[in-house]
């Protein structure tokens, strides 16, 4: 993965997870939200959207600086567009966009991402399409989801015209935060459907496919999605998180408890195992196992 598709990953992750959502398994108030169901929490990087429009060492530099200091970055970013032109100016704007976007200003990351896009040649079709589509990150980021689908649907068709079917793949993959936000849930499971022929060994998107037919009540088919999921990806705990809720609102309780276990044993100081230990202490009790029945005396 590169590492733009690791930086927009960690966002995006907060786009895309926030709207499959659910009250937690007993129907109570939600526990604390940590990195995996919820926008105010980082999640970790996870494999996502976009792959990297230029290979320039400038751009390189840069958003590796934004995946670890998108503060820093954006300093970068914008001393760099004082001085810089042609291609370097491009790139410039584009890990501006991307630093924007990881500090959750959304509203100007939006207008940047849209910049950036303008500032790539007209015939650069898949440049054009994944900034286009970082705009519609941005725009499901400050809620404005009828916007969001705009962007990202201007983003497909662009990524059409470039021949990109994996890129398409992505974008429709996207595009199910908002859709499913707006109450589109049929347009959300078309567009993940599309997403999944495109990435058929995507573990994202299976997971979030997991996640929207659980919260669609599908719990059979979000069970089959989430198998597929950890198949493809044995060690990601947000699998993980997401199996143990499918089995608790299927009421299998210990399935629960065992896959939150496995989060707390292969991640235990993350903050999905932090959520883990939440869920869990929601389950009702385990059952007791029975003492063995006492040996009888030998008469002597």
């Amino acid at each position: 993965m590169t590492i733009l598709a690791a930086l927009i990953s960690s966002t995006l992750a907060m786009a895309q997870v926030g709207p499959f959502t659910v009250p937690n398994p007993g129907g109570s108030a939600r526990v604390p939200k940590p990195a995996l169901e919820g926008r105010d929490a980082k999640p970790r990087p996870a494999q996502q959207p976009f792959q990297q429009p230029v290979t320039r060492p400038a751009l390189v530099n840069c958003y590796d600086l934004a995946a670890n200091d998108p503060v820093a970055a954006l300093s970068a970013a914008e001393e760099a567009l004082t001085v810089k032109t042609g291609a370097e100016r491009t790139d410039a704007l584009g890990c501006r966009a991307t630093a924007l976007l990881a500090l959750e200003r959304f509203a100007e990351a939006e207008t940047a991402f849209l910049t950036a896009r303008d500032a790539l040649e007209g015939d650069d079709a898949r440049g054009r399409a994944e900034y286009q589509a970082g705009a519609g990150i941005a725009a499901e980021g400050r809620a404005a989801y009828t916007t969001a689908i705009d962007h990202f649907t201007r983003a497909k068709a662009l990524a059409k015209q470039a021949d990109d079917a994996q890129l398409a793949g992505r974008i429709s993959r996207d595009s199910a935060a908002s859709l499913f936000k707006l109450g589109r849930k049929d347009d959300a499971a078309a567009a993940l459907a599309e997403a999944r022929a495109a990435l058929p060994v995507d573990p994202v998107t299976f997971t979030i496919s997991a996640r929207a037919a659980r919260l669609s009540g599908k719990l059979a088919e979000a069970q089959a999605f989430v198998e597929v999921a950890a198949r493809l990806d044995p060690l990601d705990v947000s699998i993980g998180l997401e199996a143990g809720l499918i089995a608790a609102m299927a009421g299998r309780d210990d399935a629960a408890r065992k896959s939150w276990q496995s989060v707390i044993a292969t991640a235990p100081q993350s903050a999905e195992a932090e959520q883990a230990k939440a869920w869990m202490a929601r389950l009702s009790p385990p059952a007791a196992t029975p003492a063995p029945a006492p040996t009888p005396a030998k008469a002597n």
